[in-house]
């Protein structure tokens, strides 16, 4: 990569930021349309959040990504924040035209790409979100229009209360859980935790909870134990790297206005996942 004066830099925001997978496949996407752009990964502290936010604007840089644990908290930074991303509370991408920032979600609309790729229909189907958090708000805003019924379950019971009073406001059909037993069997589980990052992690569910009737998805981008429990069950199965490219995908229409070279974005992806 070639990198002049007139180089326009696009990156993501997050703590920690080594582990992101975002730049390769975003480099190689501007190398293959020979757009004259670079993606940066930056270690944002979350007290430095302000002043990164600025820098945008400062170092006229294309747009950003956000990442934990800054999706939510970027907001009041921002000049404007479209509609879908206001009320998921959460902003994944940043776009900078003429040094507006304005900030979008792309995660809800790339988790739902990722289905669709996976032929896993929700349509009228009966979901279990494990997990209230900004991933959690931005799939089950989607999530929630197609379902016949969306079930929220988190630790934290007052997250997972707001969540399910927002999507109140606009839904009939989400409801909280108090707990899971086997008794509980949607068509579709979601695991929006970050338990599975680590191998010792526990499961989210029994495994006496998962079926051949199900599909079981997981917003890591990896294999993760519960993925490798549910297709033992004969569960069907989704990880989160599709999610991951659809929403690398959106974020660089928003920033180019072209769309990618997906083959070569999810070629580049899937190469770095172990």
């Amino acid at each position: 990569m070639d990198v002049s004066g007139k180089t326009k830099i696009t990156g993501i925001f997050g703590c920690p930021i080594e582990h992101t997978l975002s730049p390769a496949m975003h480099n190689a996407a501007f190398q293959a349309l020979g757009l004259d752009m670079c993606y940066v990964p930056f270690l944002v502290e979350p007290a430095s959040l302000e002043n990164a936010v600025q820098s945008i604007r400062t170092l006229n840089m294309l747009g950003i990504n956000t990442t934990v644990p800054h999706k939510e908290n970027v907001i009041p930074f921002l000049d404007h924040v479209n509609d879908e991303a206001a009320f998921i509370g959460a902003v994944n991408t940043i776009t900078n035209t003429g040094g507006i920032l304005t900030g979008y979600n792309t995660d809800g609309r790339g988790f739902m790409r990722s289905l669709q790729e996976a032929e896993i229909d929700v349509t009228d189907k009966k979901v279990l979100v494990i997990g209230a958090g900004g991933a959690s708000r931005a799939v089950c805003y989607y999530l929630s229009e197609k379902a016949s019924s969306l079930s929220l379950i988190d630790i934290d019971r007052e997250k997972a209360s707001s969540l399910v009073r927002d999507l109140s406001k606009i839904r009939s059909n989400v409801h909280l859980l108090d707990n899971i037993d086997t008794n509980v069997k949607p068509d579709i589980l979601v695991n929006a935790t970050p338990l599975g990052l680590k191998q010792n992690d526990p499961l989210p569910v029994s495994r006496q909870m998962l079926t051949p009737e199900m599909a079981v998805c997981d917003l890591i981008y990896k294999k993760t134990p519960l993925l490798m429990e549910a297709e033992k069950a004969g569960s069907k199965t989704l990880n989160g790297a599709g999610m991951l490219l659809w929403q690398g995908i959106l974020a660089f229409e928003l920033w180019t206005g072209v769309k990618p070279p997906v083959d070569l974005m999810r070629k580049e992806l899937l190469s770095r996942i172990s």
